[in-house]
């Protein structure tokens, strides 16, 4: 293994800034846990550091008090790396300025995520506060026992007797009180730590921490440039590797200047992949040279050839079109009876283009392949860490327990980064040169060879009774990408009697990923759509028409209502505005979003001016981090809803980079984003997706409040709003 000595933040001498301006005249050689904050421990290196001053497996405690905690899950500008943490030191009552933060060992089994059969680490989905809610304040009730216990026995008092506050333990009977640092003297870790029963753990009127404003533990070595990512890594003989993938997704490559390539300066190898040319060579600089020269001549025999995505949704609506169904994901009443016997009915197609996920640190990994093939070392942000040995030594061909990972800080992730290719082409360039590679992946390479959120077109209808009340809805998604298609497609919190959900599938030989909350961006986008269109049918405000839908719902109405009021809905916009609403759920979340718009209509332009959203995501761990992952949820679906689209022509991606897949910039974000909290004492939810469904509802019923005119593809580009605007 490549070690160096582990440094604590205080300690660090040595910024990203100052790594940058001299990393071409010096090798640094770093471990994770070397990083500041401390990104710890690999999976050989933390369970050989989880044998010190343990209290249990989740916290260690050192004598001058300061207490370190382990964070299972991958930061990637997110803030688990610290609401975790603040979990476990409630329970604990630990005191948080003493504090310190580790990555965990790379150990499903002890520090996973419950999934039923099996335990994983792997943080997508907004699973993580939601996920480990329980088990972390049961790990920092059981670290209190352990103190409190070698406490009582010490003091030789009956261990009810003990109270605990921000780091001390106390007996109020004899005055007495000692430090968390001075029980080390003495402590004593019992052989088995006993389950502490739910009754005894801390009231949400108790939390002392859960619910305060506390600085993100990851932030200042971000803001100073002291932070570490996989990007800026060095080991000893280090070379870089880029690959060529081409265009077309899944198309094979015949290199036809082989030679050429080899002979210039810096080329150390040249590494054939089933779907592309790996390079590898003595600089990113000299890497990158080659693959601009390289001549490739791809195979034409692969699915994506024949694609066209926006010629596909002719066929998509020719599907939709069959009488015969898909794949029936709900049913519930009868949806044809009640179209049959509706007082009115509506039906309406909606479509998505793919949608790339320009996460901020391009894809990066470094591989060490052993000599002999029987070893590796990996270093590499990922959301998935739990993974990684398994599947590197999948592509190696070796055990489990031969690979070594070190996890690191992820400039954003977004679902991409639960991918492993890129650690695979490390592992596999590396194995060819017998030598340390980073591999890059440009901008280009990324949005070309992506992982997409998929296209997608989806009809809907609904019946309506004499009474004006929505009785039936019928929603058919068609489009390629199974399970990503459908996410977010119920209805459970709008009471509709009769409804019918199915996807029809196509195969389209495109790279398909999770997204920011995946489906729910379309789907919310379809049906919120909708439901305006059926309230604007009939005559009715679409937030009374929904607050009717939601009576069976109290904690989504609450929401609905709260942002309602926060916008003022019942009183008018200033002249040439509009606003438009759209209720969704993620991951738990319950969300309501307002916004308000203006057009240029010689433009096309749409201008977000305000947007105003209420949410319900149970206990709120950090508040500030609540509100910071709402508002990025709302102008991150801002800038997938007015501009972001991939799109494919007979197999070949058209965009390159950030010059034609434009996304929103600063002089486009609404003047004010508004968010308001429900208050709740229900188990924390998921936040990091819950807004970002209700923005291309919000915007497109405000679109069509403004305008009469009904903006039915996303993205809403000036081109398609001009034509909307003329239809």
């Amino acid at each position: 293994m490549m070690n160096a000595t582990p440094s604590d933040r205080k300690s660090s001498t040595l910024s990203r800034r100052q790594f940058l301006a001299t990393a071409g005249g010096i090798t640094i050689t770093i471990t994770a846990y070397g990083l500041a904050p401390s990104m710890g421990l690999s999976q050989k290196e933390g369970k050989r550091k989880a044998e010190d001053k343990q209290l249990t497996v989740w916290v260690r405690l050192e004598p001058n008090g300061q207490l370190t905690i382990y964070n299972p899950a991958a930061e990637m500008g997110q803030g688990s790396m610290t609401a975790l943490p603040v979990i476990l030191a409630e329970e604990l009552d630990a005191d948080w300025s003493k504090v310190r933060i580790e990555n965990a060992p790379i150990e499903p089994d002890v520090y996973g995520l419950d999934r039923g059969d099996h335990k994983i680490m792997l943080t997508v989905g907004s699973w993580s506060v939601k996920g480990y809610f329980n088990s972390l304040r049961q790990a920092g009730a059981q670290a209190r026992y352990v103190l409190l216990n070698s406490v009582a026995n010490h003091w030789q008092v009956p261990l009810s007797e003990l109270k605990t506050d921000a780091g001390l333990v106390t007996h109020q009977k004899s005055g007495r009180q000692v430090s968390y640092g001075e029980i080390t003297s003495f402590i004593k870790i019992p052989a088995s730590i006993p389950e502490i029963p739910e009754e005894q753990l801390k009231r949400p009127d108790q939390f002392r921490l859960i619910g305060s404003v506390l600085p993100r533990y990851d932030i200042p070595a971000k803001v100073d440039g002291s932070a570490l990512f996989a990007m800026d890594v060095q080991v000893p003989g280090m070379l870089y590797g880029v690959i060529e993938r081409g265009t077309i997704h899944g198309s094979q490559p015949t290199l036809q200047n082989e030679q050429a390539i080899r002979s210039l300066e810096g080329i150390v190898e040249l590494v054939m992949l089933e779907y592309g040319v790996g390079i590898v060579a003595t600089s990113l600089e000299k890497a990158l040279n080659a693959k601009k020269r390289i001549k490739i001549q791809w195979s034409e025999d692969v699915k994506a050839v024949g694609h066209s995505s926006q010629e596909a949704f002719a066929l998509y609506e020719k599907m939709a079109n069959e009488d015969q169904s898909g794949e029936i994901l709900t049913e519930k009443g009868n949806v044809s009876e009640s179209l049959k016997t509706a007082a009115k009915t509506y039906s309406a197609d909606y479509k998505n283009d793919y949608v790339y996920h320009a996460q901020m640190e391009p894809l990066n990994a470094i591989a060490s392949v052993a000599a002999d093939g029987m070893s590796a070392e990996i270093w590499a942000g990922t959301q998935a860490p739990g993974s990684v040995a398994d599947t590197i030594a999948e592509a190696l061909q070796i055990d489990p327990s031969r690979v070594t990972f070190h996890q690191h800080f992820l400039g954003g992730g977004l679902g991409r980064r639960s991918n492993h290719d890129y650690i695979i082409e490390a592992a596999r360039l590396s194995k060819a040169v017998s030598k340390p590679v980073k591999v890059l992946w440009t901008r280009e390479d990324d949005l070309r060879y992506g992982m997409y959120r998929p296209m997608s077109l989806q009809r809907l209808q609904a019946s309506v009774d004499a009474s004006g009340s929505l009785t039936g809805l019928s929603h058919c998604v068609v489009g390629d990408g199974g399970g990503l298609l459908t996410s977010g497609a119920n209805n459970e919190f709008y009471a509709i009697p009769h409804q019918h959900l199915e996807v029809r599938a196509v195969e389209n030989g495109i790279r398909l990923k999770h997204w920011r909350a995946v489906g729910h961006g379309p789907n919310k986008f379809a049906i919120e759509s909708f439901i305006d269109e059926i309230a604007t049918g009939q005559g009715i405000d679409p937030y009374a028409f929904r607050r009717t839908l939601m009576k069976e719902s109290p904690r989504a109405l609450q929401t609905l209502e709260k942002a309602a009021e926060m916008a003022q809905w019942n009183t008018p916009p200033k002249e040439g505005r509009a606003r438009g609403i759209a209720f969704g759920e993620r991951s738990g979340s319950l969300c309501t979003g307002i916004c308000e718009i203006s057009l240029d209509r010689e433009k096309g332009k749409i201008r977000v001016h305000h947007f105003w959203s209420a949410v319900d995501a149970g206990i709120v761990v950090q508040p500030d981090n609540v509100v910071a992952q709402m508002e990025g949820g709302i102008l991150m679906g801002m800038s997938s809803v007015l501009s972001e689209s991939i799109t494919i022509n007979q197999g070949k991606v058209q965009q390159s980079n950030f010059h034609d897949y434009p996304l929103l910039r600063i002089t486009d974000i609404p003047e004010r984003i508004d968010i308001a909290m429900i208050p709740s004492e229900e188990p924390p939810q998921g936040i990091g997706e819950a807004s970002l469904p209700v923005v291309a509802g919000a915007i497109a019923n405000a679109f069509a409040a403004l305008t009469g005119k009904r903006l039915r593809h996303l993205p809403f580009t000036p081109d398609r709003v001009l034509e909307a605007l003329k239809g």
